[in-house]
């Protein structure tokens, strides 16, 4: 464990920073001032946390924001800081990320119809991940948008650096697999065994005895019955084709499942 640094800030920049009922964080600094805002840290919260939709209700009760500018006339530094109630005693943790001290931050007064408790409680049963600590505190440039992002998992005081999350990494073969690991392992995500998915099923085995010579397995997973599997191999949509085995691992999802894109999956085979 190492203590907690932040990354080297320009002198002059526009900070913005959205927390979670949990605890966790993520911020952005943009010297533009113009190419982030709360809404590109909502997007980014629900690629990170795979949440149902954008979770806008975080703002503005779980907010900061600061900027640094220049005077006009007198060209002297000037920072303006302020924070809303809810993420007020995280000022220390705001200070290290951007730089500041105790005394920049102003706290502001919260619209009571917005930030009243019972309203955001609502939310916990649609976004119970926000209610989880995750021990995240990663930055905006550190997430690429529906990949895998590069996160360090921090606890309060202190930051311990966790390698890069591949979501092609966590698609390991399983002892039931490796038996026919010369030809082809796939799996199939679903979020029900319903008729749409028994057609889906049917048509992808017809195409695979047409043209695949070698072994293959298609395993189907119901992601509602097994949503630890879909954590685990980073799957937000359903369904989702697979191809494990043969390496690289490549994917599909939903209107992508048509018979030219699976050959492609598929690679290099050979037809009969």
């Amino acid at each position: 464990m190492t203590t907690l640094r932040s990354q080297p800030l320009p002198f002059l920049y526009k900070g913005l920073a959205l927390f979670t009922p949990g605890g966790d964080l993520i911020y952005c600094v943009d010297p533009s001032k113009q190419g982030h805002w709360h809404f590109q840290l909502c997007q980014a919260l629900q690629t990170l946390l795979h949440l149902p939709e954008l979770p806008l209700f975080l703002v503005p009760c779980y907010t900061a924001t600061l900027d640094r500018w220049l005077h006009p006339h007198t060209q002297q530094l000037q920072i303006s800081a302020e924070a809303y109630p809810r993420v007020w005693r995280y000022r220390s943790l705001l200070n290290v990320l951007f730089g500041l001290s105790a005394e920049h931050w102003h706290m502001i007064s919260t619209p009571v119809e917005t930030c009243d408790a019972a309203v955001l409680n609502s939310y916990k049963q649609q976004f119970p991940q926000l209610w989880k600590n995750h021990n995240l505190v990663i930055r905006l440039d550190q997430v690429s948008m529906g990949a895998s992002p590069n996160i360090d998992a921090l606890d309060p005081v202190q930051i311990d650096p966790v390698k890069p999350m591949n979501p092609v990494e966590t698609l390991q073969v399983s002892a039931s697999e490796a038996d026919v690991s010369q030809g082809y392992v796939l799996r199939l995500f679903v979020a029900s065994q319903n008729t749409r998915t028994k057609s889906i099923l049917e048509n992808l085995h017809q195409l695979l005895d047409q043209v695949l010579d070698v072994p293959y397995t298609l395993k189907v997973i119901d992601v509602v019955k097994h949503p630890e599997r879909a954590e685990a191999d980073q799957i937000s949509a359903t369904p989702t084709l697979v191809k494990v085995w043969p390496q690289p691992v490549r994917r599909l999802v939903g209107d992508q499942l048509e018979t030219d894109n699976v050959l492609q999956l598929l690679d290099a085979i050979e037809t009969r």
